[in-house]
């Protein structure tokens, strides 16, 4: 989903998805748009896990879910250069990070990795600096980890609760047409089949 000049979205569980226990697992990733973007007409595209391209190398199962690496592209359209992968390790299997892009990072949600003989368990992050060989080792119950990064942005980025933008005064103007909730008359509208209720803008 790709907000450009504000989009909204509905979210809901079904009634008899509600009768029992449910799990789920999920990682919500936002990419700023370049700035040159930050007024385009919001989209949305839907890519099954069957068209996201898989990298397979001795243990290592890699879904590329955004942008390109190791020589693969995925399919969503981006706006600036970017790649996002899912990332499963065997025990002790090394993973290079890409290195064609400037920035790069990696969450681990699973396991355990080492990198240049420090260690890093489930639930902390890294961030690399630009043009250095980074090798990921997973530990001894192997790691799953989300592997990102791309170009650098040309600024800041502010945020604040649902809104990003390259300035503040862009957040303040969303601020004031959500407050005014003047649906599909300005920069949000709400689902054509969803617009019994929405979230008021906090205080």
């Amino acid at each position: 989903m790709v907000a450009g000049k504000g989009v909204t979205h509905s979210e809901r569980t079904s009634a008899e998805a509600r009768k029992g226990p449910n799990s789920l697992f999920g990682i919500q990733t936002w990419i700023a748009l370049p700035e040159s973007h930050e007024d385009m007409a919001p989209s949305f595209e839907h890519h099954g896990a069957e068209a996201l391209p898989q990298i397979r190398d001795q243990g290592i199962d890699a879904r590329l879910i955004l942008g390109h690496a190791y020589g693969a592209t995925a399919p969503a359209t981006m706006y600036s250069d970017t790649f996002y992968l899912d990332v499963r390790l065997d025990p002790r299997a090394r993973l290079p990070l890409p290195d064609d892009h400037e920035d790069r990072g990696i969450y681990i949600t699973e396991g355990s990795i080492s990198i240049a003989g420090q260690d890093y368990q489930a639930g902390q992050m890294m961030v690399f600096r630009p043009g250095d060989a980074i090798t990921v080792a997973a530990g001894d119950r192997g790691a799953r980890l989300m592997a990102l990064g791309g170009a650098t942005l040309n600024g800041s980025r502010h945020i604040w609760w649902n809104f990003v933008a390259s300035s503040r005064e862009r957040i303040e103007e969303a601020k004031r047409q959500w407050r005014a909730e003047r649906w599909g008359e300005g920069m949000f509208d709400l689902p054509a089949d969803d617009r019994g209720e929405h979230i008021p803008l906090p205080d």
